[in-house]
């Protein structure tokens, strides 16, 4: 899967990924999300983001995960 919305500059932010070179990492708005923050209240706080890239950062977050292995306790 190609991402649009996201980039990776390893000048910037270390090479974390970002949304759209704009600084803002994409656990950034994973994290909002996981507390319980609505898109509109995250579109709020980050006035350059779009819900697009919103949904673009769960779709990287959850391809991310299905990509490695996680070693689970048990």
């Amino acid at each position: 899967m190609k991402f649009k919305r996201i980039t990776i500059d390893y000048k910037q932010m270390d090479g974390e990924p970002c949304i759209r070179n704009l600084r803002i990492p994409v656990a950034t708005i994973i994290e909002m999300l996981a507390e319980g923050m609505s898109e509109r209240e995250i579109l709020d706080a980050y006035p350059d983001l779009e819900s697009e890239d919103i949904k673009e950062a769960l779709m990287f977050a959850a391809e991310t995960v299905r990509e490695k292995e996680m070693p689970l306790l048990r």
